[in-house]
């Protein structure tokens, strides 16, 4: 099969998964996605090790011959109101082994049962306990995507706020950075995967009763100073293009060694289809850039 048909084929099936976040119960697809996490089988080579960091649930994503005292952070996308998907495993797992160390999956608690600031307490508290396993920050990488790359973001300038030392570089995959409410800027514009409906729902639920302008919540409102190295990858296709090229135009104004892919014709977090060239070309750059500034 042919890159162009692979990206056709997955490409006709995003329709479905539009469908499904737009009407399905969030119950439901809570429970579908819990039945399909049942199947995952991973790579000979990778296991998988579930640890409870300062009370978060998390899983391990271990490679062989990897580097027990470097990790990679990764905190996963699903609107902040779903949890791992059966796609985020197998792509931790390739991040893993293309860089030779363990990747800490966060389970963080979702909205709206626990809207904010449930997910980046729970974040900055694996981080806090991963720095008390003996790993020092120089050897700490943290990644995540969409609702995740929202929290990557905003427990870097939380854990900054709080005087704790900051991991050494970060990839923002896709990230939602605004929250507040953008109508006028999704018409005209129909995202191949995420529906507006879901959008809007997923954004209420994790702002709950508080003020979507907190930084900590829409981080295109907070201070970017001091922060480490950020790679950002977006899709030329997708409705959050405009998030990460302003994340990144702040970013750069304020100091911070930033880099900005767009990737042309692609979708949100296309990364988790590894039968997709362009999900291979992403992730290897993401690898070799976290890779480049571990200590």
């Amino acid at each position: 099969m042919t890159s162009s048909s692979v990206e056709r084929k997955i490409r006709s099936q995003l329709s479905v998964a539009r469908f499904m976040q737009a009407y399905l119960p969030l119950a439901v697809e809570r429970w579908l996605l819990k039945l399909s996490m049942t199947g995952v089988r991973l790579e000979a080579g990778v296991s998988r090790e579930v640890v409870f960091a300062n009370g978060v649930r998390c899983e391990w994503i271990i490679p062989k011959n990897n580097r027990p005292d470097q990790a990679l952070i990764y905190l996963h996308g699903g609107g902040f109101v779903l949890g791992l998907t059966p796609l985020h495993l197998p792509m931790a797992a390739y991040l893993a082994q293309k860089m030779g160390l363990r990747v800490l999956m966060v389970d963080y608690r979702l909205a709206p049962d626990y809207p904010f600031p449930a997910a980046l307490d729970d974040c900055v508290a694996a981080y806090r306990w991963l720095l008390k396993q003996g790993i020092s920050p120089q050897n700490i990488v943290l990644a995540g995507d969409s609702a995740g790359g929202n929290l990557t973001v905003t427990s870097l300038m939380e854990l900054r706020d709080s005087g704790d030392p900051l991991p050494t570089a970060a990839a923002c995959l896709s990230p939602v950075a605004d929250l507040t409410d953008r109508d006028n800027q999704q018409k005209g514009f129909k995202d191949p995967l995420l529906p507006p409906k879901a959008v809007k729902f997923y954004s209420k639920s994790y702002v709950g009763h508080s003020d979507a302008h907190n930084p900590l919540i829409s981080p295109v409102f907070g201070n970017w100073n001091s922060l480490p190295p950020v790679l950002v990858h977006v899709g030329e296709d997708e409705i959050l293009r405009e998030d990460a090229i302003r994340i990144s135009s702040l970013a750069k104004a304020a100091g911070v060694d930033v880099r900005l892919e767009i990737y042309p014709r692609m979708w949100h977090v296309w990364q988790l289809f590894l039968t997709l060239p362009q999900a291979a070309q992403s992730l290897d750059d993401i690898a070799q850039f976290l890779r480049s500034h571990l200590g």
